[in-house]
């Protein structure tokens, strides 16, 4: 592949995966171990690129193209055979996949609009299921096969660093810990799932863990949490308290107890102690999720569905989410009461009644919030939150 560009591109289903594509391409988002575009990098031995949108344009580039260029579509998960088609594809044909192109060979990067069927001379219809990420509950409900399918690519062999005779351990060798990891006084029953510890990360004393479940480099868990369900928690984060079938992308906290269950949390988030989310409703009947194309609530078909949170987003201690709640990017919420099903983009309240989170506010907390990390806020993120703002105001009638 050293002649070939891969670049991964968004389409349609980028506005269904809103809240969360706001801020990323749909190949940015995390499920499993490894986000999207990390699991393409790995599988065909070379770096990607993005085509998205333009205002996101800036921050995740094509990179540099050549006459040789495989667009493949960025919400589809690798496999060995799909990787194995695509690479076969030859000049100016696709592969598609109920009406939508799944991966094309092209000499130029064509606009994004373009990337239609009829754009090539010939196409490949694929008849059996793909493995996608068509709306945000497809992160936490099919993150137990990304789970089990980015183990197995991830640490196909190598070794894991010994297992401290401290810990209580269920199956393992399906437990695999990078070096640098610290693992004490915990218990980890990988009989359900295998357990991945990255570099640098921690799992203090006293959590219970049952797989399968990811904890990214960097990360930890606090004294005595309970993490069952496939679960994946990204890099630079600290959870806590009880958390089931969930994803936290990264750089976000849920330091202290409280429940979080089938549920997705963006970047740079942070729920309160004792912060807890419905997932279940009181009637058992199927969850609705909002959606942003539509402008109404969507029916998940699933049971279980809990709290969708994009990047930026905070709430205080003792903040309750009610079944199937959606927040939008730099909302902060606050107060007694469950607030609202959906929570706009740059939304300041609670149950009592919102306000604007004015720029100025959002990005002194934001700037206040990266040098945490040792990062400064780039004028990038700061026109793509710009636009955010702009074009999420029609939903802030307060």
């Amino acid at each position: 592949m050293s002649n070939t560009t891969i670049i991964l591109f968004d389409d349609k289903r980028r506005e269904h995966l809103l809240p969360l594509t706001f801020t990323r391409p749909v190949a940015d988002i995390r499920i499993g171990i490894l986000t999207i575009k990390e699991k393409w990098e790995q599988v065909m031995e070379t770096s990607c690129g993005y085509l998205t949108v333009d205002y996101l344009s800036k921050k995740f580039t094509t990179g540099s193209a050549g006459s040789n260029i495989l667009l493949i579509n960025g919400g589809v998960i690798p496999s060995s055979e799909l990787a194995n088609q695509i690479k076969n594809l030859e000049l100016n044909s696709a592969l598609t996949h109920k009406g939508a192109v799944i991966a094309a060979r092209t000499a130029s990067i064509p606009a994004l609009e373009a990337i239609l069927p009829q754009l090539f001379t010939s196409c490949i219809e694929i008849e059996e299921p793909l493995f996608q990420v068509e709306r945000p509950w497809d992160i936490f409900s099919k993150n137990g096969i990304a789970l089990e399918k980015d183990f197995e690519l991830i640490t196909k062999g190598r070794k894991s660093a010994p297992i401290s005779k401290t810990n209580q351990v269920i199956r393992p060798e399906r437990v695999f810990i990078e070096h640098g990891a610290t693992v004490e006084c915990a218990i980890l029953n990988a009989s359900t799932g295998p357990i991945y510890i990255a570099k640098d990360a921690e799992i203090m004393e006293g959590s219970i863990v049952r797989g399968p479940f990811s904890l990214g480099e960097h990360s930890a868990l606090k004294m005595g949490a309970k993490i069952y369900g496939p679960t994946t928690i990204g890099p630079h984060s600290k959870v806590g308290g009880e958390v089931n079938n969930s994803v936290i992308f990264g750089f976000s906290n849920k330091a202290h107890d409280g429940f979080l269950g089938n549920s997705v949390l963006g970047e740079w988030c942070n729920l309160g102690a004792d912060t807890n989310n419905s997932n279940l409703k009181n009637n058992y009947a199927p969850v609705k999720l909002w959606d942003y194309p539509t402008e109404r609530f969507a029916n998940t078909g699933l049971q279980f569905c809990g709290l969708i949170m994009g990047d930026h987003s905070k709430c205080g201690i003792n903040t309750m989410f009610n079944t199937g709640t959606v927040v939008g990017v730099s909302a902060n919420i606050f107060g007694s009461g469950f607030p609202r099903n959906f929570i706009p983009s740059f939304s300041w309240g609670g149950a009592h009644g919102f306000e604007v989170y004015t720029m100025p506010k959002v990005l002194q907390t934001v700037k206040i919030v990266l040098s945490r990390r040792g990062l400064e806020l780039e004028q990038v993120d700061i026109d793509i939150l710009a636009h955010i703002f702009e074009v999420t105001q029609k939903y802030r009638k307060f």
